[in-house]
């Protein structure tokens, strides 16, 4: 199964119109997408515009792919989950978010493994069909390591 999620913040309509349209393509019957409150309503995949925090985290474990927004607490849960992720920022240039910090985390992003991260739609269409390549990125810990906390304290009270 596939999950899309584009936060609840803002609309995301260029990710699911993408995705829309490639699950028409490839004819896909297991996506399920969380779409906010945007103005494109999608035809070929089952879509909502919230979904409460339980069911939330039962469609996160099954899927075997998450596709997102550059939102750090989705990629925080998918590297948690070992879960294969696609991320496409969203754009304040575009509407779509207060500031342009999504495009910074995306850039970070390219370099972890597991994590296939798209600019654009096209690069996005380009990640979709190369999905089934996707391999699980390495898990992470619910909570940060002793090493990063006491940087952290060091960098606070020194």
């Amino acid at each position: 199964m596939i999950f899309i999620t584009v936060g609840t913040d803002r609309p995301f309509d260029r990710l699911v119109k993408v995705v829309d349209n490639w699950v028409q393509r490839t004819a896909r019957n297991d996506v399920v997408a969380q779409i906010g409150r945007g103005g494109w309503r999608p035809q070929s995949m089952r879509a909502v515009e919230f979904i409460e925090p339980p069911e939330f985290a039962r469609y996160f474990q099954q899927a075997d792919v998450v596709i997102s927004h550059a939102g750090m607490g989705t990629i925080l849960s998918a590297l948690h989950h070992g879960k294969p992720l696609i991320v496409m920022p969203k754009l304040a240039s575009l509407g779509e978010h207060r500031n342009e910090h999504q495009t910074a985390t995306a850039r970070k992003m390219v370099a972890i493994h597991g994590v296939a991260v798209a600019f654009n739609e096209v690069e996005l269409e380009n990640q979709l069909d190369r999905i089934s390549e996707l391999e699980p990125p390495r898990r992470i810990g619910q909570s940060a390591s002793d090493s990063l906390l006491r940087g952290v304290r060091e960098f606070i009270f020194h």
